[in-house]
């Protein structure tokens, strides 16, 4: 059965024979080297024929500008009114389907790759060790939506996370809750909900960051980035609970992510990182708790988060952390007075 490759490959293929040289039998092993003529490989990414100028990820929904004939993604090029290559005026776009199916066969070809990094083939008695020509499994499609999501071009980076979480779930059907595959799902899954999130499907976003931490909430909690991915999509639970109003339900989950940190600090007390994260969880508790009419518990609640950043021991490279406690303590602070003068004067 042949496996699948990049279909712009031209070298052999792995259910090809090999061309012996003069030297060949001498080698133990042979090595073929199939490397994509665009540029994609397991290394880098360039920017090629497939992409869209505009947000430089591989097209999605490719259009034609008429008359330039130039192709964009149809959701960038819409908010231009001349092409952003030659100048030209846009009189209307027209779907480029040739162009798309290219696109999909190139994807195929690198992103659905499930073969190792230099895996092993047996071939005529020869072991011969094969290059990867894709990335490594979810990577290449996770680049391509990320490039689309800064892009604001959403639809292209839903349709390559949809596509990777798939692939991972998979995946995990044929493997079992590997730590590695739940890790990756519990990522994709929450940069799922930040797409849907962009697009104001509350619903959907919920959905997606609920799979994400029901995922992540399987994997040891002793992994400083699985525990930071796991309490930021609580956190963006509570959020959009909180902005519909459900109070109960933000308080919550914004108190669950705070419990997840919590335990992160425990376990490992000198990440000035997770510390600062912990300070930020008991803010959010305690601007909900503000909004229930809890004020004093919201006062006792700022002020732990205050404590733990006077605790905190910077070094000089932590000059961007620098910058967030400093903005915190001092939000921090203001709210505190304000709510206090607010007591006052009902007081009085």
């Amino acid at each position: 059965m042949m496996r699948p490759v990049c279909p712009f490959v031209k070298a052999a293929r792995p259910s090809e024979p090999i061309k012996k040289d003069k030297d060949s039998s001498a080698a133990a092993s042979a090595t073929v080297s199939p490397k994509c003529p665009l540029g994609y490989d397991s290394q880098t990414f360039k920017l090629g024929p497939l992409s869209c100028m505009i947000c430089h990820a591989l097209l999605f929904d490719s259009a034609n500008c008429v008359p330039c004939s130039h192709s964009f993604c149809k959701a960038c090029v819409s908010r231009f009114k001349d092409c952003p290559l030659c100048g030209a005026d846009i009189e209307k776009t027209e779907p480029n389907s040739e162009l798309q199916g290219l696109v999909d066969r190139f994807i195929e070809g690198h992103a659905r790759i499930k073969r190792a990094h230099n895996a092993e083939e047996e071939t005529e008695n020869k072991r011969v060790i094969y290059e990867d020509v894709s990335l490594e499994r979810g990577a290449f499609l996770v680049q391509q939506a990320m490039r689309a999501f800064r892009a604001q071009n959403i639809e292209s980076a839903k349709s390559r996370l949809c596509l990777c979480a798939q692939d991972i779930k998979g995946q995990l059907e044929t493997m079992g809750n590997t730590s590695e595959l739940c890790s990756q799902l519990g990522a994709v899954l929450g940069m799922l909900g930040d797409c849907c999130r962009a697009t104001g499907d509350a619903s959907s976003a919920v959905t997606y960051f609920e799979e994400s931490v029901e995922f992540l909430s399987k994997l040891p909690g002793n992994d400083q980035e699985i525990t930071h991915t796991l309490s930021i999509s609580l956190n963006k639970i509570g959020d959009l609970k909180y902005y519909d109003g459900d109070l109960q339900a933000a308080r919550s989950y914004y108190f669950k992510s705070l419990d997840v940190r919590r335990d992160a600090v425990k376990h490992d007390p000198n990440v000035p990182s997770q510390i600062l994260d912990l300070a930020v969880s008991f803010a959010k508790v305690a601007d909900v708790d503000r909004s229930l009419g809890n004020e004093d518990v919201a006062i006792n609640e700022f002020q732990e988060g205050i404590k733990l950043l006077e605790s905190l021991t910077l070094k000089s490279e932590d000059t961007g952390l620098e910058q967030r406690v400093s903005g915190f303590q001092c939000w921090s602070f203001l709210r505190i007075k304000l709510w206090r003068n607010k007591l006052d004067s009902i007081s009085d």
